[in-house]
């Protein structure tokens, strides 16, 4: 196992991990990119969770919608992608269009209609806004792969989901580190939340436990330049 050194220059590459034969380079700002199919994958947005938040007298600065973008719109104009998945829970909840600043609106909507964007429908945007453009769909299948918002009983071979905004904790040299990753274990990936204000569950929960049975599996830990993939055998629990 890599120690998550931030300034080792090995991490400057992008790991790639493969499922069902399709190989994804992991980005550590929590995307995954399908560099043969020219294809951009994200997880969990929630796009306004601040506004929603501070509607309920919970006081949080209302940067997260703006950061969220920003980071996409960085990762499509590196990447140039073809065609980017969104898998579910992009918006908060059914009124997060209507709190969003008309300049973070006009924004998102310039960057969705820029290439091939497919919603995938989730739990907290069942129908999501279409003013932003692009196709709304239950699941994407590309190939081998599925993609959905929630993830389902293994086995569910192709499988890419969101929904868990997976983390993982690690102990190094004394030190416990816990952060967003990546989970797979080469048939499926669960994919950690890309919003700004999305938290995390950790994978050795026992809601991971019909997903990814057993310690067969690697989380794909995040770190500022790369993502470090850690055996569960070697993760701490909550």
């Amino acid at each position: 196992m890599y120690e998550l050194k931030e300034k080792d220059p090995r991490l400057e590459t992008h790991p790639s991990l493969r499922v069902c034969g399709v190989s994804f380079d992991l980005m550590p700002e929590g995307a995954a990119w399908a560099p043969d199919e020219r294809l951009l994958a994200v997880a969990d947005l929630h796009l306004e969770k601040g506004s929603a938040f501070a509607a309920r007298g919970i006081a949080l600065p209302p940067y997260d919608t703006r950061t969220t973008i920003a980071r996409l719109e960085a990762l499509v104009a590196k990447l140039k992608p073809q065609t980017l998945v969104a898998l579910g829970d992009s918006f908060h909840d059914g009124d997060a269009e209507h709190r969003m600043d008309e300049e973070d609106a006009a924004r998102l909507a310039r960057l969705s209609k820029s290439l091939d964007w497919i919603w995938i429908a989730g739990n907290h945007d069942p129908v999501p806004p279409r003013a932003f453009g692009g196709a709304v769909m239950e699941e994407l299948r590309v190939g081998p792969l599925t993609f959905r918002h929630e993830p389902r009983a293994a086995p569910s071979t192709g499988e890419i989901a969101g929904h868990l905004h997976p983390c993982a904790a690690v102990r190094v040299r004394g030190r416990r580190l816990r952060r967003r990753c990546f989970a797979s274990d080469g048939t499926r990936m669960i994919m950690p939340a890309f919003g700004a204000y999305a938290g995390g569950l950790n994978v050795l929960d026992t809601a991971y436990d019909d997903l990814l049975p057993g310690f067969d599996f690697h989380a794909w830990m995040m770190g500022a330049r790369t993502v470090i993939p850690v055996s569960a055998r070697r993760l701490e629990a909550d």
